[in-house]
């Protein structure tokens, strides 16, 4: 154990400052225990070795690629803060001003690497470093290719996530040294680096194993992961090209697809479900280990006995960092006869706060808190009979929110109660709901969708919940969005979409992709703020909250005197992101990303 442990130690660091000038770093470091040149001899030790990449991939923000929360990033950064960046969270809170900035649309060229964005390329070189010599160990090929495959996956997964942001970027598939001429090469084109990232990801699907044997606890990536991940990755790319211009759309529509169906028809996974409409949604989010939940892929486990936590009860939900739940969201789930609340009889409005949830999809009150469900999400420590809920800003007491809408769908007191920095909350990184919702929007989008397509997909998320069927001959067009320019039958898989994953980090990318990036200049809504809500909910006037009219009614107007009033969306620049000028003063053969400043 103390030899392993040793070898992890060193590759954990090595390969991180593998190209470092750090002079100081190599003397200080025991290597007369061990050396590149002998240690490529086993399977444990390409086993340790992809145990840092693993490491990597969850620490560090800038390789969004298996997040909870990194290291130190108790609760500002992670999957669960992603949708601050789209129209489904509002956040006030000057620790997540990076999500309020490009939300608004007025962040502007970082001198130094974003989260989320440019950077750590130490992770590219720590996976070439491997690919270069996995084959020295001496074993079964088969067995190599294993790891292989972990480290393609880790790869072609992290460069399709910078293709989504920054476009054309640089590909460096070999190990370099400080003088290689690849450190200063220009951006390779987005087509190219999309061809090498499906071989990539077809490299792990053809030689990842089905089952580590690690019972899910979590483990290591298997082969229904990187079936789920390369579906994501190519229906990002097919509707991308879709909507913004490209040559292959039907290709990688076709892959995302075949991928999908493949996990969905062959994988062991499948939606939780113990016949409880009105939890089962709900409950994975809640749960303490998700080892063996058959929906659950991967997930990142934390253990405060290693310091390794995060804070997202106590201040992502509890104390409002991430804000609250928008109007918008609200808006977008269904009433129970199928029909959107534009045009169902059975929508009661929201002239009393309770009606907004009568009649309404079931995931709508596993996400958003009820007032009746104080007790069962126990808000306030244990006092929630002591409050009144909804509570705002300007209340003394319990929790608020910046929205009215407060966010319970992965909430549970009992990690509030842990203490500050005790949270072990889990994250979910890989879910089996988002293959389904993957494959119908890839068959809607390349025009080849039938009922029976949406009866394996679509239709399993919303018997879970007791929804009605999606009738692929009976689907009215909501007016809110007659205007998108798709038909109805994608209007609705995308509306599913932001539903069943709200607050899983999707939301931003899907509308880029999409290109209805304009949807983010609509001003972030909260709660109705008329006389009847003031008298129920603040009583004491303590609430001074801005509002803006919709229809004659004041709803509250959560940047409504501040910075990131008035957001905007330039279609000419933001569906990309900046270049560091850091990065392009190192390099000046890379060019700058359209509309923005060098």
């Amino acid at each position: 154990m103390k030899k392993y442990l040793v070898k992890f130690i060193f590759m954990a660091f090595a390969t991180l400052f593998l190209f470092s000038c750090n002079d100081e770093f190599l003397e200080r470091y025991p290597l007369d225990r061990i050396s590149n040149k002998t240690y490529w001899n086993t399977e444990e030790d390409l086993k340790v070795y992809n145990n840092t990449l693993y490491n990597m991939a969850k620490n560090d923000v800038r390789v969004p690629i298996m997040m909870g929360h990194g290291v130190g990033e108790v609760q500002a950064h992670g999957i669960w803060s992603l949708d601050e960046f789209a129209d489904n969270m509002a956040s006030r809170d000057d620790r997540h001003i990076e999500y309020t900035q490009l939300r608004s649309g007025k962040h502007i060229t970082p001198t130094n690497n974003q989260i989320y964005g440019w950077g750590s390329w130490d992770f590219i070189r720590a996976i070439n470093f491997g690919l270069e010599n996995y084959d020295k160990a001496d074993i079964a090929q088969s067995v190599k290719d294993k790891y292989i495959g972990e480290a393609r996956l880790f790869r072609g997964w992290f460069y399709a996530d910078k293709v989504s942001k920054f476009g054309d970027i640089t590909w460096i598939d070999k190990e370099l040294n400080t003088i290689s001429e690849e450190l200063y090469s220009p951006r390779t084109p987005r087509e190219i680096v999309m061809e090498n990232v499906l071989s990539d990801l077809n490299f792990a699907v053809e030689n990842l194993p089905d089952d580590w044997g690690d019972g899910n606890a979590p483990g290591r990536l298997n082969r229904w992961a990187a079936l789920l991940v390369k579906s994501r990755v190519c229906l990002f790319e097919g509707t991308w090209q879709k909507y913004h211009g490209g040559s292959d759309v039907d290709s990688w529509l076709e892959q995302a697809a075949n991928a999908a169906e493949e996990l969905m028809d062959n994988g062991p996974y499948h939606l939780y479900s113990t016949g409880r409409p009105n939890s089962d949604y709900n409950a994975i989010h809640r749960m303490d280990d998700l080892s063996g939940i058959p929906e659950v892929i991967y997930w990142r486990r934390y253990d405060r006995s290693i310091s390794l936590v995060n804070n997202l009860p106590n201040y992502g939900i509890g104390r409002s960092y991430f804000g609250g739940a928008t109007k918008s969201l609200i808006d977008d789930y269904l009433c129970i006869d199928g029909l959107p609340i534009t045009l169902s009889n059975l929508y009661k409005g929201d002239e009393i706060f309770e009606n907004i949830f009568e009649n309404r999809d079931p995931r709508l009150r596993q996400s958003i808190l009820h007032p009746e469900d104080q007790s069962y999400y126990k808000y306030g420590n244990h006092d929630y009979g002591t409050y009144t809920y909804p509570r705002l800003q300007g209340l003394s007491g319990g929790y608020y929110s910046t929205t009215g809408y407060h966010i319970i769908k992965v909430y549970n007191n009992d990690y509030v109660i842990k203490g500050y920095n005790e949270g072990d909350f889990p994250a979910i990184t890989l879910r089996f709901a988002e293959a389904l919702l993957n494959y119908a929007e890839a068959k809607a989008e390349l025009g080849t969708i039938r009922q029976e397509d949406l009866d394996k997909s679509i239709n399993l998320l919303r018997d879970r919940v007791g929804m009605p069927p999606m009738d692929i001959t009976n689907i009215p067009v909501d007016p809110r969005y007659e205007n998108d320019g798709v038909n109805a039958v994608i209007i609705e898989i995308r509306r599913e979409r932001r539903i069943e994953l709200f607050m899983e980090g999707f939301r931003y990318d899907d509308l880029r992709r999409w290109k209805q990036g304009k949807k983010l200049e609509i001003p972030d809504y909260g709660i109705r703020w008329d006389n009847n809500y003031k008298l129920r909910f603040d009583p004491d006037g303590k609430v001074n909250l801005k509002t803006s009219e919709i229809n004659g009614i004041p709803y509250i107007d959560v940047y409504k005197g501040t910075s990131w009033e008035n957001p905007v969306f330039d279609e000419s620049k933001h569906y990309l992101w900046p270049i560091p000028l850091k990065a392009i003063s190192q390099n000046t053969n890379l060019a700058q990303n359209p509309g923005w400043s060098y």
